[in-house]
């Protein structure tokens, strides 16, 4: 089995997440990472989906994916030619003693300090599922109280947009004709 990155350009309607996933889960794949949010035009949304599949079965997928009719445009995007970010707020023991240890891992991973209190700081850090696993790898020991992860945003590199490979996202309507 591969990790398949699927960018999804979608009608911005309710309902359509429901159907989108529940199409993934009819065939049994579960979703490792779903993020969904507006882009650049108001009635489109964009999913970034996350799954570890074979290559055939994904097919089979995507073509009923195609056939959903909310469903714009399908990408999958190859890691090599494409931009990842995830993000995460955790929030870790801090004692008066060890507080400075974190504050320098928070500086070499180049982390955010949110918050903090007597016991506990809380931080955000932005990057790629590498980074991150790195990040939780070296504050363990400190002991990780909490824990919330985004899922996992993509974006083709180069000046090509998803709207540019295959159909258009917007169609121009053309104006009436003069009766």
């Amino acid at each position: 089995m591969a990790k398949h990155t699927l960018s999804v350009l979608v009608e911005d309607k309710p309902g359509v997440l429901a159907r989108i996933s529940a199409l993934f889960s009819r065939r049994g794949f579960n979703i490792e990472s779903l993020a969904v949010g507006p882009t650049e035009h108001e009635e489109i949304s964009r999913m970034t989906i996350v799954v570890n599949v074979d290559s055939s079965p994904l097919e089979q997928v995507t073509k009923q994916l195609n056939k959903l009719v909310e469903v714009i445009k399908i990408v999958e995007l190859d890691p090599t030619a494409s931009v990842t970010r995830e993000l995460i707020l955790v929030k870790v023991g801090a004692t008066a003693e060890n507080r400075s240890q974190v504050l320098d891992i928070v500086q070499l991973f180049r982390a955010k300090v949110i918050d903090v209190a007597g016991d506990a700081i809380t931080m955000q850090v932005v990057g790629n599922a590498d980074k991150i696993n790195d990040f939780l790898r070296v504050l363990e020991p400190f002991g990780i109280r909490e824990l919330v992860q985004s899922g996992m945003v993509a974006i083709g590199r180069g000046s090509r947009s998803i709207s540019e490979r295959g159909k258009p996202v917007a169609v121009p309507v053309p104006p009436a004709a003069n009766a």
